[in-house]
């Protein structure tokens, strides 16, 4: 194991350090420090990062003192590094690549058209499930090169950066639209009546049980450490 590399967080700031934060999710978990606490924890395999490839392998191996193994095939192979691209002809500007690009890389807004930032693309291939109408395509930025040989420390850095800054933009957009909802949520429950199509009591206990019901549960998640 790599001095300095001992345990906890150390070793999981030291395993996140070596992963090409592409944020491509192909290991299994949802970015690379989830992969990182997994892999300080033992919980992971060294072997399940395709973009990362028999290099990537090779430092975690060093970092943790586990024995090298080849790349897991299940996870994808080794390959040249792809940079996303949006047929013009084709976009309908629904945002859906937008919504899932981890490091902002993809620019427009509704109904307009999208562009990729070819510097910011991870290659990371998350965008073209959700596009509905195909109109996104990969093409080789590399050539022959793969793993770390087509990627940079450097790029890596400024993945990493792009994605903890979206993450937490889209973090805070999503708690001040939760707050918008429990705000309207609460004033329709201090005049039910007034908010509600039905006059009867029945269906106005049975409105404000669901409503209550529904807040409950926004302030759960919220709790909860997944959300945090």
């Amino acid at each position: 194991m790599k001095a300095g590399a001992s345990t906890g967080t150390s070793l999981v700031s030291h395993i996140l350090d070596a992963l090409p934060q592409t944020q491509c999710t192909r290991c299994g978990y949802a970015d690379c420090a989830g992969y990182a606490r997994a892999l300080a924890q033992g919980d992971a395999e060294l072997n399940l990062c395709p973009p990362g490839g028999s290099e990537g392998i090779a430092r975690l191996a060093e970092i943790t003192g586990r024995a090298f193994k080849p790349l897991n095939a299940e996870y994808g192979a080794e390959a040249p590094r792809c940079v996303a691209f949006i047929d013009e002809d084709w976009c309908i500007g629904c945002t859906l690549c937008i919504a899932v690009c981890p490091t902002d890389a993809i620019v427009g807004s509704n109904k307009r058209m999208h562009t990729v930032i070819e510097p910011y693309c991870t290659g990371c291939e998350l965008c073209l499930p959700v596009c509905p109408v195909d109109c996104i395509i990969l093409e080789n930025a590399t050539g022959t090169a793969t793993g770390w040989a087509a990627w940079s420390q450097a790029a890596a850095t400024t993945a990493r950066s792009r994605y903890t800054f979206a993450s937490t933009r889209r973090n805070r957009d999503e708690a001040e639209r939760l707050d918008r909802l429990e705000k309207k949520a609460m004033e329709k429950l201090s005049d039910l009546p007034a908010h509600s199509q039905h006059s009867d009591p029945a269906p106005l206990v049975k409105e404000r049980a669901v409503i209550e019901a529904a807040l409950q549960r926004a302030r759960l998640k919220r709790m909860s450490p997944a959300s945090r």
